[in-house]
This record gives C-alpha cells, sequence and structure tokens, in this order.
C-alpha cells in the first residue's frame, strides 16, 4: 500500500474490479459501450440487462474518455465508469490511456465517490503493453491526486493477471516519493 497523500491512497489488488466492493468500478470498455469482452462482458453479466439499456442511450464514447453509468445489479457499487481506451497502434496511445484513469477519477468525484476500481485498460485484445499501461495509470493517478489534495479517494489497481500484478509490484515498491511513478 502507497500513502500518496493523507487523504488517499492507491492500492493494489490481485483479483478483478468485480471483487471488491468500492464506489464506482471502472469498466475498460469499447467505443460503442455495448458489452464486449473480457472484463467488459464480466461487468456487463454482472450488472444485467438494464445497463446494456443505459449504455444504448450513451451513443458511445471517444478513445481517451469515459461515461458514467449506475451500477444496476452490481449492488456493491454505486457506478460503474466505462473507460475507453486506445489500442497500442493508435496515435496519442500515451495521452489517451493517461486521460482514461484521469477522467475516471474526475467522474467518480463529481459522483461524490470516494473509492474506484480500476482493470488494467488496454493490455489485452488492444495490446498495449503492460509495464507500458502501468506507468501512464500510475502517473495519471499522481496527477489527479496533486490536483485534488483535499479529496480523498481509495483507487484500487486490480490485477486480473499475475503477470500485470508483477509489473505494478515492482513499479511501486519502495516509492517513499509521494508519487506513485517515484517521480516528484
Amino acid at each position: 500500500m502507497m500513502n500518496i497523500q493523507e487523504k488517499s491512497v492507491v492500492r493494489l489488488f490481485r483479483g478483478s474490479v468485480l471483487d471488491v466492493h468500492v464506489d464506482a468500478i471502472v469498466n475498460a470498455a469499447n467505443k460503442s459501450l455495448l458489452a464486449g469482452g473480457g472484463v467488459d462482458g464480466a461487468i456487463h453479466r454482472a450488472a444485467g440487462p438494464a445497463l446494456l439499456e443505459e449504455c444504448i442511450t450513451l451513443n458511445g464514447c471517444k478513445t481517451g474518455d469515459c461515461k458514467i453509468t449506475k451500477a444496476y445489479d452490481i449492488t456493491w457499487a454505486k457506478y460503474i465508469i466505462h473507460a475507453v481506451g486506445p489500442r497500442f497502434t493508435d496515435d496519442g496511445v500515451l495521452e489517451k490511456l493517461w486521460n482514461c484513469y484521469y477522467r475516471a477519477l474526475e467522474l467518480a468525484a463529481a459522483n461524490d465517490c470516494h473509492s474506484i476500481a480500476f482493470p488494467c485498460i488496454s493490455t489485452g485484445v488492444y495490446g498495449v503493453p503492460i509495464e507500458f499501461a502501468a506507468k501512464q495509470a500510475l502517473n495519471a493517478i499522481a496527477a489527479w491526486f496533486r490536483d485534488r489534495p483535499d479529496y480523498a479517494m481509495d483507487v484500487i489497481l486490480c490485477c486480473y493477471r499475475e503477470e500485470e500484478y508483477k509489473i505494478y509490484t515492482a513499479l511501486t515498491s519502495g516509492e517513499t516519493s509521494g508519487s506513485p511513478s517515484g517521480e516528484g
């Protein structure tokens, strides 16, 4: 566990975003926001058909941005934040991935959430290398904490695969600087 500041914390969790009780879970969604595979499909199945109905009304989402819905049958969360991550071959992959994490935190705070669980966005079929994605996630979270020093947020980085957990652990071990990326 890393204390970023007194009010906020980043924790690693070996498992799915569906395994933690938080105010908001982040879905690694596609641009249509309609059920896909991986974590997206699992979240849609857990939330039930009302989630798909609401997602249809949102008219999709741009890559690098997020939209928020109710959590429906996922009773241990209030909201689902659908983050559309980039493919590794997309222009601006670094900025778009960073923005997914930052924007999700903004939406969570705007909806009075104080805990959020992220999957590893874009590291599956979108092909972003895990270490690259993890660094962007940690940098975006650190920037958001710096920009919102008075807002308490418990951020849980869920690592479904052992490789993800090992990389995040390596990147965050020995953290003492106040920034999860080791900067600052």
